[in-house]
């Protein structure tokens, strides 16, 4: 195998999916192709056509760059370790039939497989979202009827935790850092030793994000819940897609109310400011599950690119250890970088 293999990525979200290939670990071709997609119908029902758009840029692709192998964002599986796995039938049983949920990153295996299959290499996916990594003592809940579920950024989280660890002169493995992924969902977790020991679940607690509740005070929420105004599908788009931000400012666009602060907009300042001291709160809260040992803490996602926001949670947490900004796009490098170590030998490779 050569030392700089060709990695083809593939990155589904819910309209669009994400398209790179890198040779080693360096991008030379990327795009993002906007889908038609009929609303009210589920991910597998425009799973064909989806196929052949992505399928036409990687066929364009192979005449500079051949492939060795195909990785897709892994999704809802089976809870397994962190690390790059092989495309098996287990796998795509369980994406197809939505194992822990239907996502558009259950698409992501089957894609990489069916992809692998015209170029006659392997596939992988790398961290799916599924990846769980807690300690027995985190699933407790407060009730034997529900466990806390290990499901989060886990691709982004261990992308920059290593480059967290990076930055401090130590290895994934031997470092431990708190990292905040601050994106339309919120997910913040302890890597301890390379391994996400702990993690809010982004689509029902933690802090509250530009379209998500977090977690709710229970008794009004269990009110709110058979008060009668509101059917079960009204009340999960309410805590998932209609929460934060969107619900007590209209809109989840942070350059928007940003827009409204400098003009004056009180409201929008205060909704702001609480939900960096619920993410500062939160990653106090990790900080005790490593026991106060934190080497540093990492932010990302989409949210870092405000000045405002980094600064509010900073502010509040720069105590604990040294606060580091990684803006920018890592899921496709992840994905790359996962494949490419298991293709030059530095990992092994994962069995699902």
């Amino acid at each position: 195998m050569s030392p700089n293999p060709a990695i083809y990525v593939i990155n589904p979200g819910s309209t669009s999916t994400k398209l790179a290939v890198f040779i080693g670990d360096r991008l030379v071709q990327a795009k993002s192709i906007k889908h038609n997609i009929t609303k009210g119908t589920s991910i597998w029902e425009n799973y064909a056509s989806r196929y052949q758009s992505i399928k036409r840029f990687f066929i364009e692709a192979s005449q500079n760059w051949s492939p060795d192998a195909i990785v897709g964002r892994g999704g809802l599986l089976k809870s397994v370790h962190g690390g790059t796995y092989a495309v098996n039938e287990a796998m795509l049983s369980d994406a197809r039939n939505n194992f822990q949920g239907e996502h558009a990153s259950n698409l992501g295996c089957v894609f990489a497989h069916d992809l692998a299959g015209e170029f006659g290499v392997p596939a992988y996916i790398v961290d799916p979202i599924s990846t769980d990594e807690f300690e027995p003592i985190a699933r407790l809940s407060g009730h034997p009827l529900i466990e806390r579920r290990a499901l989060s950024h886990a691709l982004s989280i261990h992308a920059v935790a290593r480059a967290g660890a990076k930055k401090i002169g130590k290895t994934f493995k031997s470092a431990r850092v708190i990292v905040a992924h601050l994106g339309g969902g919120i997910s913040i977790a302890p890597v301890q030793y390379g391994r996400i020991i702990d993690v809010n679940d982004a689509s029902s607690a933690g802090p509250f994000s530009p379209d998500r509740t977090g977690s709710l005070p229970l008794q009004p929420f269990i009110s709110l819940c058979y008060s009668g105004k509101y059917a079960e599908t009204e009340i999960r788009k309410l805590v998932m897609g209609n929460g934060g931000l969107k619900a007590y400012l209209g809109t989840p666009d942070i350059e928007v109310i940003e827009t409204r602060i400098a003009k004056g907009d009180r409201q929008a300042l205060l909704v702001i400011q609480a939900m960096c001291y619920q993410i500062a709160k939160e990653i106090g809260a990790m900080a005790t599950v490593l026991s106060g040992k934190v080497d540093c803490i990492a932010l990302t996602g989409g949210m870092v690119n405000s000045l405002r926001v980094v600064r509010l949670i900073r502010q509040r947490v720069r105590w604990i250890a040294p606060v580091f900004v990684f803006k920018g796009e890592h899921e496709m490098h992840a994905l790359a970088e996962g494949a490419l170590r298991v293709l030059t030998g530095q990992e092994h490779l994962r069995t699902y």
